[in-house]
Order: structure tokens, then C-alpha cells, then sequence
């Protein structure tokens, strides 16, 4: 007696899904259509076929179980003529045909279907996404026809069922030692044919528009960074869902500012007296003008930090710094009586004046007239 739980590879307590699924892997990869003329993949796949004929069928499991045969198996398992069994195959043939035959133009069920998923280029400022914004953009997409609701059909009139396959969505022929579900070719498996199409959309069911749709945009966003629209990608069809819209940000550079995660860097001039002497200074920040204190002595290239005025981490309220890198101001003229001052300065420094290429000579280089 042949061991069918061996044949489909289960154990004796495998559920009908397990056995199930085992039938449908071995049946796609024995298949005639698959194997042809391989004699060995043939006899296996009959072989397969009569396990799951008895597996499949509680009844017939049990007496298998107990007794090791099952009414209704027998003779009628040794071939594919007439009598042959084919209660196994045909309780899941639409799902395997589905997978199979696919790839030989076979017949594939009109099902809904997800619409496409469309993306969008969103250029913003720094400052746009350091504290959110809202824009308004448009949107080229495929949406359902208001004309016809979506059906293809002029108003007043419906779809009807295609003569040729009877509304089934496909025709059956015999394909090998299997009859053969083929997507029909005139309803492209919808089993149905719009005889007078809505002018619409030229019986579509969808048509090609501009659509405005506000986007928040969240503080905090970088290059790259994805906003996710659900539902606001192309019409789906077969009473499919929408795809999705995925808004792709991109910050623009600014003119002051540089970005680096959350922190964000500038450069201001200070006067050579100021760097000297210590004073006061105004900064641009991205929440506006703030006093930066400057302490005598002050060295070009010097960083200051104002802490909470970077950027802020997305979703959260935690914010970086600015670094502000200071510069000394060198003025490309001067007045006689700045010369003079800046000649008496580098005198009391005790600079060599005449004798070397001294401060004198270095201030002459920077401030000619």
C-alpha cells in the first residue's frame, strides 16, 4: 500500500491546509506541461494526484487512517483516461492554473488591483524645515471617472456580459492531459464588454488629473527624508485601492546658514578694535537676531556656541546648536587719521617699522588707498 503522507511529504497529522499546500508545491513542479516528456515526472504527478484525491477528503482520510484504502480510490488512480481522479486536482485548479499558466498567456483572474504608488519632489527652505510648514502642490494621477462612476460605460447604459466567454473571464480548451482556464481574449478576463463607452474617459473608468493636495511638513526633515500620502497615488482598478504618494523633501541650500544633522554653522565678521577691545555683536539666527558676546583678545577663526538654535530632531523637541566662527573684519581703505592711529599702534607694539618689513609695511600691503 502506497504511504500518502509520504507521497506529499506530511506528517499523519498534517491539517488539510498543510496537506494542501504540499499538493499544490509538488503538482506545480511535477506538472506535465513542466516536464515534457519526462515519463518519471509524469508518473509522479499521478502519483501526487491520487494522495491528495484521498488526503483531501475527510471521509476518505478516515478510512484511509484505519483501514488503508478509501472508498472511491482504486482503478480509477492508475491513469488519466477515462475514470481517472481528478477530485484532488480540481478543488484547487483555478489557484495552481493561476500560478502556472501565467507564464504560457494562461488565464488569470481580473482582480482588484492596488494603484499605482506616484512620488513627488518637494523642494524647501531651511527654515521651512527647521519649524514645519504646509505646502500646496499638484499632482498629475489616474482617478475614477465622474462621469460614468468608474464603470467605463456612457451614462444610462452598463456593461454586458461577454458572449464569448459567458461572463466568466476566460475560455477552456484542453491543454495536455488537463482541460485549461485561458484569460479570454476578448474581456481581458473582466467577463464583461462596454458596447457604448463613456465619452469621458473612452471607457476607461478613469481619467488623468491635476489634483491639488496640501502636505505638513514636519520640523525637522532632511534631504531625502519620505512623506508618505496613503491613498493619494493612482486610481486602482477592479475596485482596487489607491496606490500611495510619497513626498520626497529636498532642502535648499541657504545663503547664511550651513547644515550639518542638527547643528547649523555660520560665519560673521567682527572688527579688528571689537576682537581687540571685546564688545557686542548681532547674529542672525533661524529665529532671528540674537546678542553674541565677543571677550577681549579674541582670535580669528574663533567658534561660539548658541545652544537650542540648530535644527530640531524630527519628531522629537530636542533642537541642536548654531556654531557661529567669528572672523576679523580687515577694511580695504582707511582714512588718513585711521593710518595714523594704526602707525602709532604698531609704533608703541614696538614693531620695526623702518629697518624690517614690519607691522608698518604689512598695514601699507592691507590698506593701500
Amino acid at each position: 500500500m502506497k504511504d500518502y503522507y509520504k507521497v506529499l511529504g506530511v506528517s499523519r497529522n498534517a491539517t488539510q491546509d498543510e496537506i494542501k499546500k504540499a499538493f499544490r508545491q509538488l503538482a506545480l513542479k511535477y506538472h506535465p506541461d513542466r516536464n515534457q516528456g519526462n515519463k518519471e515526472a509524469e508518473e509522479k504527478f499521478k502519483e501526487i494526484n491520487e494522495a491528495y484525491t484521498c488526503l483531501s477528503d475527510v471521509e476518505k482520510r478516515a478510512n484511509y487512517d484505519r483501514y488503508g484504502t478509501a472508498e472511491g480510490i482504486g482503478a480509477g488512480f492508475g491513469g488519466f483516461g477515462a475514470g481517472a481522479g481528478f477530485g484532488g486536482f480540481t478543488d484547487i485548479f483555478e489557484d495552481i492554473f493561476d500560478d502556472f499558466f501565467g507564464a504560457f498567456g494562461g488565464y488569470k483572474k481580473a482582480r482588484p488591483t492596488k494603484g499605482a504608488d506616484l512620488r513627488y519632489n518637494l523642494n524647501i527652505t531651511l527654515e521651512d524645515a527647521a519649524f514645519g510648514s504646509e505646502k500646496t502642490i499638484k499632482i498629475p494621477r489616474w482617478q475614477s471617472c465622474d462621469v460614468c462612476g468608474g464603470i467605463g460605460a456612457e451614462p444610462g447604459t452598463s456593461p454586458e456580459i461577454c458572449p464569448n466567454c459567458k461572463g466568466t473571464g476566460h475560455i477552456r480548451f484542453q491543454q495536455g492531459f488537463f482541460s485549461v482556464s485561458k484569460t479570454c481574449g476578448k474581456c481581458h478576463g473582466t467577463g464583461r464588454i462596454i458596447t457604448n463607452p463613456c465619452k469621458n474617459c473612452k471607457g476607461n473608468g478613469k481619467v488623468r488629473v491635476q489634483r491639488e493636495i496640501s502636505v505638513k511638513v514636519p520640523a525637522g526633515v532632511d534631504n531625502g527624508s519620505r512623506l508618505r500620502l496613503s491613498g493619494e497615488g493612482d486610481f486602482g482598478s477592479y475596485g482596487g485601492p489607491p496606490g500611495d504618494l510619497y513626498v520626497v523633501i529636498n532642502v535648499e541650500e541657504h545663503p547664511f546658514f550651513k547644515r550639518d544633522g542638527m547643528d547649523i554653522y555660520c560665519q560673521v565678521p567682527i572688527s579688528f578694535p571689537k576682537a581687540v577691545l571685546g564688545g557686542e555683536i548681532d547674529v542672525n539666527t533661524l529665529n532671528g537676531h540674537q546678542k553674541l558676546k565677543i571677550p577681549a583678545g579674541t582670535q580669528s577663526g574663533k567658534t561660539f556656541h548658541l545652544k537650542g538654535k540648530g535644527m530640531p530632531r524630527l519628531g522629537s523637541h530636542q533642537r541642536g546648536d548654531q556654531i557661529v566662527s567669528v572672523y576679523i573684519d580687515v577694511p580695504k581703505k582707511v582714512t588718513p587719521r585711521q593710518r595714523e592711529l594704526l602707525e602709532e599702534f604698531a609704533s608703541i607694539s614696538e614693531e620695526e617699522i623702518e629697518e624690517t618689513k614690519g607691522f608698518k609695511n604689512r598695514l601699507k600691503d592691507l590698506f593701500s588707498v
